[in-house]
């Protein structure tokens, strides 16, 4: 019924478009990362890491945040929920300074050090979240602590803990609460 010069007609316009479209369109955007910078005050290690690109955490930079933020007074390593870390991105960014490098005052504590710390200080739960490795003690060199805390409180993702003076935050993944 329609001879060839006719379909080629109207395939053509469906062809060029087929076949020319630009090369950036046709491969997905890369996915964004999520850098953490670290230094532990009591080790006085650092470490700078893409831990998240896009919705997918890096496996292998989990488990060096894991080993970075280990009980500094026994090696103990525990797996730290993710979560914790995409607060610390939120958090640096809340208060404008994303790149800038976190100070960490403590991360996981085994059962030892948390009985260590409540016999021979003040203000350490019995059951704290540190010994399931979801919460850090942190500070924000170049931030006060007062807006630091403010911010944390602000993004309502877990406990917050404001120690002025011992000057750090205590951030939690566990239920919204402050004190």
């Amino acid at each position: 019924m329609f001879g060839s010069s006719f379909r080629l007609f109207f395939l053509a316009p469906v062809l060029v478009c087929l076949f020319s479209t630009p090369l950036a369109q046709t491969q997905e955007s890369p996915a964004r990362e999520f850098r953490l910078r670290l230094y532990h005050t009591h080790t006085a290690e650092r470490i700078d890491v893409v831990y998240r690109r896009g919705p997918e955490y890096v496996p292998e930079a989990l488990d060096a945040l894991d080993k970075f933020l280990r009980d500094h007074r026994t090696g103990d390593v525990h797996h730290f929920d993710p979560r914790l870390f995409d607060l610390l991105s939120d958090l640096t960014a809340a208060v404008g300074r994303p790149e800038a490098e976190i100070s960490i005052i403590c991360g996981y504590r085994t059962p030892w050090s948390n009985n260590y710390l409540r016999r021979n200080s003040s203000g350490v739960a019995q059951n704290s979240l540190h010994m399931q490795a979801e919460a850090i003690d942190i500070r924000l060199p170049g931030t006060k602590t007062s807006q630091f805390r403010q911010a944390a409180m602000a993004l309502q993702r877990g406990g917050v803990g404001y120690y002025p003076g011992s000057d750090f935050v205590h951030v939690d993944v566990g239920r919204v609460r402050y004190w």
